[in-house]
């Protein structure tokens, strides 16, 4: 089946709410999302296909030169557009065998797109870093669209100079300021990425969300509760592992390891009376069933692990493309 349909990369540094925008786009929660930098360790995928019944965007497909109006050659039961977005970690100077890997992701995922999208906070003025981050974009050599996140958050006026200061520096494809939070500009977005997308096959079924495996998912779900009930280093020094996933006909048991790097962590992650333990599985656990659609049964152990953003063995269990089952 012929639609319009591509590759789009998003890109940005730390904490722009890369996350919070492939969730938005795709309407459905599979990045998870914290305020605390450094949250995405992994490139995920999420998958849009939209057609004339499930379009909650209202977005419509651009004719093609010739073929007169999207409506006549594209039936409202058939899927007309499919994007398979890909969410990045933050752009970062590496300083361990963990952001090299992170680093490493940000490149693969700029390899055979067709689009890239550059996310900015422009509630933070512009910096150093910030222009560090477009030479990503200079090197890629792909169409780029300036996207200038949480805008729910300043005056119009405020963008302006943040724009200047963007375009003095390289020839975007498209400059849109958004909200992710709030959806604000998000079907105008949409639009000029179908506008810009080729004409191609669907790539995946039109139910497909995502190629990450439910066992990844989970490890991220609980880490995402680590990364909101816990301060300072913790989130950074956390990492989670599932052990078992065993599906039973209403009842999914799950046992997951956190590790730690040091002795004082898993103090404060287990907590007084285990009460900081007990309440990341309860939240983790409640989220994990709304995701499964079953009760759940979770285990939670705390390990420590010491340096393992180092660890070269330790990461490779962290890969989902390594994990089996689930």
């Amino acid at each position: 089946m012929q639609c319009r349909s591509g590759f789009v990369t998003i890109l940005g540094r730390p904490n722009v709410g890369k996350s919070t925008l492939l969730n938005t786009l795709i309407g459905s929660k599979i990045a998870i999302v914290t305020a605390k930098p450094q949250t995405t360790r992994s490139a995920i995928q999420g998958v849009l296909t939209l057609d004339g019944q499930q379009n909650s965007f209202g977005v419509t497909i651009p004719s093609s030169p010739g073929q007169g109006d999207a409506t006549e050659h594209s039936p409202s039961s058939s899927p007309f557009a499919q994007i398979v977005f890909l969410d990045t970690p933050g752009i970062l100077e590496p300083r361990s065998r963990l952001d090299e890997i992170m680093v490493e992701e940000i490149r693969e995922a700029l390899a055979g797109r067709d689009l890239l999208l550059f996310l900015v906070d422009a509630s933070q003025p512009f910096g150093p870093k910030d222009e560090a981050a477009l030479e990503w974009i200079q090197s890629a050599g792909i169409p780029c669209f300036l996207l200038l996140n949480k805008i729910d958050r300043i005056t119009k006026t405020a963008l302006l100079p943040l724009i200047d200061e963007y375009r003095k520096l390289h020839e975007f494809a498209e400059v849109i300021p958004i909200s992710a939070l709030t959806r604000e500009n998000i079907p105008l977005l949409l639009e000029r990425i179908l506008a810009l997308l080729p004409e191609g096959p669907l790539y995946f079924p039109a139910d497909h969300l995502t190629e990450q495996p439910v066992r990844f998912l989970v490890a991220e779900m609980i880490r995402e509760k680590i990364g909101i009930e816990t301060r300072q280093e913790i989130p950074y020094s956390s990492a989670v592992v599932v052990e078992r996933f065993e599906e039973k006909e209403t009842l999914t048991c799950i046992a997951a390891e956190i590790f730690v790097e040091r002795d004082s962590q898993k103090g404060i992650l287990i907590g007084a009376g285990g009460q900081m333990l007990k309440r990341i599985g309860t939240l983790a656990r409640q989220e994990i069933e709304a995701f499964l659609g079953q009760k759940v049964f979770l285990e939670l152990y705390v390990k420590v692990q010491g340096k393992w953003r180092d660890d070269p063995r330790f990461l490779s269990k962290l890969d989902w493309r390594k994990m089996v089952g689930g």
